[in-house]
């Protein structure tokens, strides 16, 4: 990816320049990238494919993520909280999703934990760690764009302490990038204004 400022997409407007780089990238960064989520099911979702994704490119995992929403019931917590060792089997046997046995075991366990909540608990976390908006520069250039945060720090930890599993900093982050949590789209991107 390229450190510079937004270059001109097909439509002649201004994007992040990762978004330029595929097809399902533009859309993704359009209608999805930094706008919020809300919802214990959307944020397990999103929160579980992030995990999947450590490692890998989010193409592969943005182009697999019918099959990943199909083999996981729709991210539904309660659902996915209730695979048996069949629904797991059948996971690691699955060529729609990423084959890993330590993410998929991660995200039934995440599962499982999550269901015993209250409504409304992972959102509510989840949220309690946005950083103030006022105190965020707009990123001039990629470069300008961090990988890690203390609020992406503080909020793996508080996952982490209440028993989830692949949620890493680094994670943490791309999740709240994804979410809207912040908004890391270029300051001169057309998508920034339009979250």
């Amino acid at each position: 990816m390229s450190d510079t400022a937004a270059p001109t997409g097909p439509d002649g407007a201004p994007r992040c320049p990762w978004a330029l780089s595929a097809p399902d990238y533009l859309t993704y960064h359009d209608e999805e990238w930094g706008r919020p989520v809300h919802g214990d099911d959307a944020l397990f979702e999103r929160l579980s494919l992030e995990a999947f994704q450590s490692g890998l490119s989010w193409i592969t995992i943005l182009r697999r993520r019918p099959g990943f929403r199909a083999a996981f019931a729709d991210f539904k917590i309660a659902t996915v909280a209730e695979f048996t060792e069949e629904d797991r089997a059948r996971l690691l046997a699955d060529p729609g999703i990423i084959r890993n046995r330590a993410k998929i075991d991660a995200t039934l366990a995440n599962a499982r934990v999550l269901a015993g909540w209250a409504p409304g608990e992972l959102d509510d976390l989840i949220w309690s760690h946005a950083p103030d908006p006022a105190g965020r520069p707009a990123p001039k250039t990629l470069a300008d764009v961090p990988a890690v945060t203390p609020e992406s720090t503080a909020l793996s930890k508080a996952l982490k302490k209440r028993g989830l599993r692949f949620v890493g900093p680094t994670t943490a982050y791309a999740l709240m990038q994804a979410c809207g949590l912040v908004n890391d789209h270029l300051a001169d991107c057309a998508a920034r204004d339009a979250r």
